[in-house]
């Protein structure tokens, strides 16, 4: 290995005088060109009006195109008709109640199912699928939404995300079977999939409005567009790891098509189907707070009113019920997917389990009347920690404010500062050759061609300027996530108990809404770019730990142990073998904290940056379609540039260890 590594060092020789090249090219034309030159900005006449083509197209896609009976409008319009009978129907068996009246202020005749109910209920399938531990959790969560005040607000964000939840995992197993099935769907597929998951979602919101309207149905289909892609990958997937033999088994007892699919291939690849599914869980309540924004309501109401208000206390209190949540039904939906499938015949134990959870359900329901507590948590039993919280954020403010402003001023001038203006003053010709000699030097023709054109996309479309600021964001927050990230996460490798822990931090970080990383942010630091790079920081630096204790554990412990028996020390391992080794995973945790820290940019518009997720939420403010669209791609092909060079570089990283692809 050492020796094909030594005889891969001349040949990469002449790429260094390439690159040098490019450095001394670069540094001319900043140095000499002129403020208007063609070859340091892109110029305005060159721009195409693509914003205005899109935004020309959705105005006469709602207003003017016929298909003969109806309008395009009133078809979509007809759609959002259709979904919003199970959204309503679910809001009545968890919010409101059933009054069979076509008057929204008639009383309601059945009421919706009691708080003990649901989390008795959820409690019991929880201890069915997986025993008493994770009853304890689930149940836990339950109890602490309703003990903080938080259960109608869930409520009304439970049967939204079911409802989403069900649409999403309906689709995602059609199209993944349709890719399974059809090669050149699969293909047409993977770079639609691609941008669904990289295009920032507050770009989805405008042309969704427009679509649909305003309120939870369009919330609905903007959370289902959000969280299907990854079930129809995981679907092909898993049918494609399908064994071999099994499929041959469906031929050979006669089974039809239809047969093979729903009784051979989709049983067969159930486990892996389920990962799909606990991603659209998830994804979908990571979806509740820009929901919200068109009418969403619940929970993510409850976040963006508290920022909007800088309610420290409120928000981090909502955001922590959002979090308990999700973590309830991520756990849930992990169980059923590493649960035994069930034996086939009569199940008495099942049947007598099924009476017993709708008596669960049932009974504290029917008694709401006679006890109202019973029905709906009593609110002089509620607890609150918002004024301690507030009181906290208070007192830092009150004590640490010179300080805080001063380490921020110092920062900003010293180290922030030079960063924008030498991203901002790089001509926009010499990043586009970067990409596609990186792309060529790490993957071919064909990624430098790739990157080469995603490149130049941001600057024909005249988004330049607010790129290189993004850049500068997510470039520095990246930076710094990782200098946080890599030293805890090489001393939580070799501690099993505090990798637990630490594990366990981050798996609530992830979970947490990114929205609320927001409020205290802005209640210590106040609006600006400064408190946007913490907020991103706090929020993208969990993959930047995860993958630094994952590669450092696949490390093969016999190269470990000839490294001690050679006399190598501790830190001599860690420095000449272990980290060399694992660095292609975290160069992947670097990958992913990119696009985690991409994803939060956008949404750090509300705190006052200027960047292409400025761009993205005012075109949201102003229902302009055009903009939010190409503003939103353009952030989806930074990430997929990223995400390929990265991608290419520890793939080829990975064969020249000997590690394999």
């Amino acid at each position: 290995m050492t020796l094909a590594l030594r005889a891969a060092r001349p040949a990469a020789r002449p790429w260094t005088w390439v690159w040098l090249a490019l450095g001394v090219v670069t540094a001319a034309l900043m140095a000499f060109a002129t403020p208007d030159s063609p070859w340091l900005a892109y110029p305005k006449a060159w721009e195409l009006p693509l914003r205005l083509w899109v935004s020309d197209a959705m105005k006469w896609l709602v207003n003017r195109f016929d298909l003969g009976p109806f309008t395009f409008k009133e078809l979509t319009r007809g759609l959002a008709w259709l979904l919003d009978w199970p959204l309503a129907a679910a809001r009545g068996l968890l919010v409101d109640g059933f009054s069979f009246s076509s008057d929204p202020k008639a009383p309601a005749l059945l009421p919706s199912l009691s708080w003990l109910g649901v989390t008795a209920l959820i409690a019991a399938l929880a201890w069915r699928v997986a025993g008493g531990r994770l009853a304890a959790v689930v149940g836990a969560c339950f109890v602490y939404i309703a003990v903080f005040g938080w259960w109608p607000s869930a409520m009304v964000t439970l049967a939204s995300t079911a409802i989403a939840v069900a649409f999403g995992i309906a689709g995602g197993l059609a199209l993944g079977i349709l890719g399974y099935r059809r090669r050149w769907f699969a293909r047409a597929m993977m770079p639609v999939l691609d941008l669904m998951q990289t295009v920032p979602v507050f770009a989805y919101l405008v042309p969704v409005l427009f679509l649909f309207g305003f309120g939870s149905v369009a919330a609905m289909i903007a959370t289902i567009i959000y969280a299907m892609p990854p079930m129809v990958r995981v679907t092909m997937l898993a049918l494609e790891q399908v064994a071999h033999e099994t499929v041959e088994f469906g031929h050979m007892a006669g089974c039809s098509r239809r047969q093979m699919t729903w009784k051979v291939l989709v049983p067969s690849a159930s486990a892996g189907l389920m990962v799909g599914v606990n991603q659209v869980i998830m994804l979908s309540l990571n979806m509740v707070i820009i929901a919200s924004m068109i009418g969403a309501g619940g929970l993510g109401f409850d976040v963006l009113d508290s920022l909007k208000r800088l309610d420290v206390g409120k928000g981090l209190e909502a955001g922590i019920a959002i979090t308990l949540l999700a973590i309830a039904l991520d756990r849930l939906s992990q169980a059923v997917a590493l649960r035994a499938p069930p034996t086939h015949g009569a199940d008495p134990e099942r049947r007598r389990w099924l009476i017993v959870a709708l008596a669960m359900v049932v009974v504290p329901t029917a008694l709401g009347g006679a006890v109202p507590a019973l029905a709906a948590y009593p609110e002089d039993w509620t607890l609150t920690t918002g004024r301690l919280l507030a009181q906290a954020v208070e007192w830092i403010n009150v004590h640490f404010f010179e300080t805080l402003e001063a380490v921020k001023t110092a920062l900003i001038a010293s180290v922030l500062a030079p960063i924008k203006g030498i991203l901002g003053a790089l001509p926009w010709p010499a990043v586009v050759a970067a990409a596609a000699l990186g792309g060529y030097r790490l993957g071919g023709a064909r990624l430098a061609a790739l990157a080469a054109a995603l490149v130049a996309f941001i600057a024909v479309t005249g988004n330049w300027e607010k790129a290189a600021i993004t850049v500068y964001l997510v470039g520095v927050s990246v930076i710094v996530a990782g200098a946080i990230g890599l030293p805890i996460g090489i001393w939580a490798a070799d501690r099993p108990r505090a990798n637990r822990v630490i594990q366990a931090i981050i798996d609530t970080l992830q979970t947490l809404p990114s929205f609320v990383y927001l409020i205290p942010v802005v209640m210590l630091f106040r609006v600006g770019e400064f408190s946007a790079i913490i907020a991103v920081i706090a929020f993208a630096v969990a993959p930047a730990i995860r993958y630094v204790v994952l590669g450092l554990g696949q490390v093969p412990p016999s190269l470990i142990e000839a490294a001690r028996a050679t006399g190598c020390s501790r830190g001599q391992i860690l420095r000449k073998v272990r980290l060399p080794l694992a660095f292609p995973e975290i160069m992947l945790g670097l990958n992913q904290t990119v696009m985690m820290a991409l994803s939060m940019v956008v949404i750090t518009a509300l705190v006052g940056t200027r960047d292409l997720g400025q761009e993205v939420y005012i075109a949201l403010a102003k229902a302009d379609t055009g903009r939010g669209l190409v503003s939103g791609v353009c952030v989806a092909f930074i990430a997929i540039v990223v995400d390929r060079l990265v991608g290419a570089w520890a793939a080829r990283r990975k064969r020249e260890l000997g590690l394999g692809a």
